[in-house]
């Protein structure tokens, strides 16, 4: 069975980082914890993607802003090449929603960008990023408004308007 990054994300997220606000902080920590890296095998996955899945949190936190700095606002983002290809009309609607309504500001919706880039997908739908958003989200200082909606999106069909 092929396991991707994300199924390895979602496997942490929902057993250690939405349980423990400060563990995603400390990746680096977690990443050399044996027994982690010896539990996520057990799960199924295999060294590699373990691995993978790490370098990809590692990437997120390297592009956490500094406490304090201002949410960017920037023009419209207009998709090309593999960003089109791997994003499906969905997703990159739904990234274009978040955006317009205020759950993103432009410098998080290229760190979505680059985080749904990085994983190793050949496509991404909307679900996908969906986790890669709040994933996104979660590791966002000032961000727990934010957060705390697209954590309710995650169960929905529909999004529910931003208030």
């Amino acid at each position: 069975m092929k396991e991707s990054i994300l199924d390895v994300l979602l496997y942490l997220f929902e057993h250690y980082f939405a349980n423990d606000d400060a563990a995603l902080s400390d990746t680096a920590f977690i990443a050399r914890d044996s027994s982690l890296m010896n539990e996520l095998a057990a799960a199924g996955f295999s060294p590699s993607e373990i691995h993978n899945a790490f370098d990809w949190l590692d990437a997120l936190e390297r592009q956490r802003p500094a406490p304090g700095q201002a949410r960017a606002s920037g023009p419209v983002r207009v998709l090309h090449g593999s960003e089109l290809d791997k994003l499906d009309i969905e997703a990159r609607g739904f990234l274009l929603y978040l955006e317009q309504h205020g759950v993103l500001d432009a410098g998080q919706r290229e760190l979505v960008l680059d985080r749904a880039m990085a994983l190793d997908q050949d496509e991404l739908d909307l679900d996908d990023l969906k986790w890669v958003v709040l994933m996104v989200l979660f590791n966002q200082p000032g961000s727990e408004a934010a957060y705390a909606w697209m954590e309710t999106q995650m169960y929905l069909d529909e999004p529910e308007p931003v208030h």
